[in-house]
């Protein structure tokens, strides 16, 4: 056997130990929320300016001898698109894929759509099923969007989150344009920088922090909404103006009313504040992607998780969050942090909203918080979720959040049985102020 000889010596090893490499990068991410109505009208020139500024830009080129050239002279390529649409806008909009396939017709010189808007259904079950994320991930990749892109989803949070997720993960990220289209969608989910799929029974297991580019939110697609689905939106605005502003709570108890009746002004101005305090906390607080243990605006929403789960999606997620604030509310209480009359004003306001305070599921084997189907293993998930120790947000005040990282089940349990008591139809709320 040969043996290998080297063409020149090896060096020794080094005596020292190699030191750490630092490394630091900072990315900085710029979006705005733009707020319209009728964005498909052909005249409406917002989406196409915002998927393609230089198109309209007022850019001044001057030619060798120093005379003006007209922008018009200026080539500006389309930008190529797909866009993903929520099919259950379809039954009070049957005309929605036609308007969208004559504005990109109308503005074809600055947008290039690629082909037929892809409709896929919407609702929580879309993130139940993978497949749902390769479709869209396959329609990328059939008409050959590269990372300049855009993907412009148009429906409610499950279908934002879903196509979130396939742009995020298309070529590491494709630019994502976001068209909200309920009210939760417009005053949280929508504006918001996550994404994601449920996986192996839990909430947003996978999925990424990508903020959109761009966000439209578009008030003519809330004149559809079932009532339903328009109530169960404000409970997010009634999340931030309890954990940050007190003033905004007692404007959305002085038109709580108004809200109920489908007030199109009062909707637009309570979604407008509400975007303004998701905007700003993610800005301002230091940890837009959550790399820490704390969760500051997730008042309520460890157990709405759960009973999301729970319920197998019957629950919307704003009712499931109405569920979970008047959990977390009771039980501020029950530890003397929130006084009576708080507690009251806020139960009182998710029962004039419409809301429910609980569901049987809540109840159903509270008293044994370790079997899987209780709601207190979504202590355990949301603090997997997070990371770190557990922190949930309670309420010192209305406006005052703070943060713990230990609970008291037995106080929790205790909260469960008094709301189910409030909740009876024999038991009137005004009832819990004496």
């Amino acid at each position: 056997m040969s043996q290998f000889t080297p063409s020149r010596p090896i060096p020794s090893p080094l005596t020292a130990p190699f030191s750490a490499l630092q490394q630091s990068v900072t990315v900085t991410f710029d979006y705005q929320v733009h707020f319209t109505f009728n964005l498909f009208d052909c005249e409406n020139d917002l989406l196409r300016d915002v998927l393609n500024p230089r198109s309209t830009a007022k850019i001044a080129v001057e030619s060798v001898n120093g005379a003006p050239i007209s922008d018009d002279a200026v080539n500006h390529e389309p930008v190529n698109c797909i866009v993903v649409v929520d099919g259950g806008l379809l039954t009070s909009m049957p005309d929605l894929v036609a308007q969208i396939q004559r504005y990109a017709d109308h503005h074809r010189a600055a947008i290039r759509l690629k082909v037929a808007p892809l409709v896929i259904a919407g609702g929580e079950a879309i993130k139940n099923d993978p497949n749902q994320v390769q479709t869209v991930q396959q329609l990328i990749h059939a008409v050959g969007l590269c990372r300049h892109s855009y993907v412009v989803a148009i429906g409610g949070g499950a279908l934002l989150d879903m196509a979130g997720y396939a742009a995020a993960t298309a070529h590491r990220g494709i630019r994502l344009l976001r068209v909200p289209t309920t009210v939760l969608a417009q005053d949280d989910s929508g504006v918001g920088v996550k994404n994601g799929v449920n996986a192996f029974g839990k909430k947003n297991f996978l999925g990424t922090f990508s903020p959109p580019d761009a966000v439209i939110n578009d008030a003519a697609f809330l004149l559809n909404l079932p009532q339903r689905d328009w109530i169960a939106g404000i409970a997010e605005a009634v999340k931030v103006a309890l954990i940050k502003d007190a003033p905004f709570f007692d404007w959305i108890c002085q038109h709580a009313a108004a809200l109920v009746n489908r007030d199109l002004d009062v909707m637009q101005q309570l979604i407008y504040r509400s975007c303004q305090h998701h905007l700003t906390h993610i800005g301002t607080y230091g940890d837009p992607f959550e790399m820490g243990s704390s969760r500051p605006l997730d008042f309520g929403h460890w157990s709405a998780h759960r009973l999301e789960h729970l319920t197998h999606y019957r629950l919307r997620h704003g009712e499931a969050v109405a569920i979970g604030m008047a959990l977390d509310s009771t039980y501020s209480f029950l530890i003397g942090e929130l006084d009576k009359a708080g507690w009251n004003q806020i139960l009182s306001l998710l029962d004039t909203l419409g809301f429910a305070l609980t569901v049987p599921e809540l109840t159903e084997f509270a008293d044994v918080p370790m079997h899987p189907q209780s709601v207190f293993s979504g202590l355990h998930e949301f603090r997997e979720h997070l990371g770190g120790e557990l922190t949930l947000m309670l309420l010192r005040a209305i406006g005052q959040g703070f943060e713990v990282h230990q609970v008291d089940i037995e106080l929790y349990q205790q909260a469960i049985r008094l709301l189910e008591t409030i909740a009876r139809p024999q038991t009137m709320l005004q009832e819990i102020a004496s």
